[in-house]
Parts: C-alpha cells; sequence; structure tokens
C-alpha cells in the first residue's frame, strides 16, 4: 500500500514547526494514524494537544534515513500518512532517491522561509537554499514586512520555480500571494523567451492575463497545431491540459498567423518561434489578446508528457 510523504523543508526557525502544528490542529491527522519524523530541533515544540493520531519520531543523523530503517517504522507504527520536518542542511535529492521506501511517495514538499534570513541563506548557502526552492510545491516566506515584501517579489523567485505556489506571511498572522501584477514568471529581457514544456501552462496563464507584458517580445516553445472550422484564415496553437482530473482536460490554444502551419495536420505537435501582438480576434470574444506571429515554423516530437497538469 502507497503511503502518502508530506515534506517540510526550509533552515532553522524558518517555521516549519509552526506549520506542521497548524495543520494538525486543522484536522489533518484526526483519522488517519501518522506518523511525523522530526530530522530538527528548533524553538518551537510540537503542540501536544494536536498528537492524539500523531507517533513522533526523531531522527538525529542523516545516515539513519534508509528504506529499511523506514521500513522498520511503517511495520511498527502503520502509518496512513507520513510528515517529515526535514533538516535544512540535508539532501534533499539523497532522500528522495536513496532513503524512501518504494511505497512511500513523496506527494507534497512545502518550503518555509524566514524573510528576514533569506538573503543570508541564499549568499552563504545557495545551492543548499536553492534545492529547497526549486523542488517545492509551495513555498511560504514568514514573517514578512513592507520592506521584505518589496525585496522579495524584486527578485523574482518566479523564475527560479514557475510551478510551485508562493506565499507571503505577514507579521500580522495575514498572508498573500506572491505573484501580482509585477511578478512575472519568465524572463523578458531574453532576445528569444524559452516556454519549457512543463511550463507551457504557466506561460499560457500569464499572456492570457497579462498580453501587455508579450507584447512585441519573441517566444519558443512546442505546441500542438489546431485547424478550426470557425477560424479558418489562422491557426490555434496550445497544449492539452488536465485541470482536475482526466476526465476534465481542456485546450489551451491561442490565436497563430503564418504561412508554415498549413503542412500541418490537425494536432499535429510543432516547433514554433514567433513574436506575441496584442490584437483583437474573434477567439478571443471581439477583446484583446495575443497573437502569435510565426517566424520559423518546423515539426516537432511529442514531448514525453503530452498533457500538461497543474
Amino acid at each position: 500500500m502507497d503511503i502518502p510523504v508530506y515534506l517540510f523543508a526550509g533552515f532553522l526557525d524558518g517555521g516549519k514547526t509552526t506549520f506542521i502544528n497548524g495543520i494538525l490542529r486543522d484536522g489533518f491527522a484526526i483519522q488517519d494514524r501518522t506518523l511525523l519524523l522530526c530530522c530538527e530541533e528548533g524553538e518551537a515544540e510540537y503542540d501536544p494537544r494536536v498528537l492524539k493520531n500523531v507517533t513522533v519520531v526523531n531522527v538525529e543523523e542523516e545516515g539513519e534515513l534508509t528504506p529499511a530503517y523506514l521500513k522498520q517504522l511503517e511495520k511498527k507504527h502503520r502509518p496512513k500518512q507520513v510528515l517529515i520536518e526535514f533538516n535544512g542542511m540535508w539532501s534533499l535529492a539523497r532522500l528522495y532517491q536513496e532513503a524512501l521506501p518504494d511505497n512511500w511517495v513523496l506527494y507534497q514538499i512545502m518550503t518555509m522561509v524566514e524573510a528576514g534570513t533569506f538573503d543570508t541563506y541564499a549568499k552563504n548557502l545557495g545551492q543548499i537554499m536553492m534545492e529547497k526552492l526549486t523542488n517545492a510545491d509551495m513555498i511560504v516566506f514568514n514573517r514578512c514586512d513592507e520592506a521584505l515584501r518589496a525585496s522579495l517579489r524584486q527578485r523574482n523567485l518566479k523564475m527560479v520555480n514557475r510551478r510551485a505556489s508562493i506565499y507571503l506571511e505577514n507579521l500580522d498572522g495575514t498572508s498573500e500571494d506572491y505573484a501580482d501584477d509585477t511578478v512575472c514568471p519568465f524572463d523578458l529581457e531574453q532576445d528569444v523567451i524559452e516556454i519549457p514544456d512543463e511550463d507551457f501552462g504557466i506561460w499560457y496563464v500569464d499572456v492570457m492575463e497579462h498580453p501587455e507584458r508579450y507584447d512585441g517580445k519573441t517566444v519558443h516553445a512546442r505546441t500542438v497545431v489546431c485547424h478550426l472550422p470557425q477560424y479558418p484564415e489562422d491557426t490555434i496553437l496550445g497544449r492539452f491540459a488536465m485541470t482536475c482530473c482526466e476526465n476534465d482536460i481542456t485546450f489551451l490554444g491561442l490565436v497563430a498567423k503564418g504561412d508554415g502551419f498549413g503542412a500541418f495536420e490537425n494536432r499535429a505537435w510543432a516547433d514554433v518561434t514567433g513574436v506575441v501582438r496584442i490584437e483583437a480576434h474573434r477567439a478571443y470574444e471581439g477583446e484583446d489578446g495575443p497573437v502569435l506571429y510565426a517566424g520559423a515554423v518546423g515539426p516537432a516530437e511529442k514531448p514525453k508528457q503530452e498533457v500538461l497538469t497543474f
């Protein structure tokens, strides 16, 4: 039986224990037996009131984390899910490449960062810090004031990890989304903005919500070519995406113009480089939207993952 693993990464005093207390207090472990591996002891402690269905095991050394040891814990405690408060100085790659048993499935990585110490850690422990950010599904910067929020947004961390949800936790306990009108997930200063296969959905959402960012910019992507009878003079380029489940697959498409698309069958894959222009089009119900003027079009192989996920 697969056991979901939820990993909490970040450096000492980044807020990992407080976050874990919060989700346990909200009922995360009410019904299912939970194993909590504590690999780092900070100032905060686990709230005993939320540990009724949780077994806490302290792990002192990184080398203790082996498949054999973790299987012993599984046999002894029979958890339905595992939480790991990870030591900030240990390697994430070693954990999920060598330490986790085959049936321990890493469901989510959440990285907690103390906003005031982020610059220091980034400068002195850059590679270790970047590993925690680039692998995360969610990143929370704690104890932010106005100056720290502005500084973090200026660094544009969405370009470090475009897929992660990033939140700024304020001093008064409120939080806000890192992404706002000032933050773009792509480097707009490139001569050609490369859209990786796995990030096409992120680019699509951004170009649809903020088309002005890309007006006049050259982009390069691998896309599906669609010929729709309602737009015979143009082509629709995009990708199929699963937004919820296998029964909820939709096509994320934008209008494209160019002479080379006629040679492609419907739903063929193409390698496209072109300039984005903002224009009104029937596909956008008469509103302004992105239109890709293709300068170079060629056939492309299917990517390993044809359908995007969010």
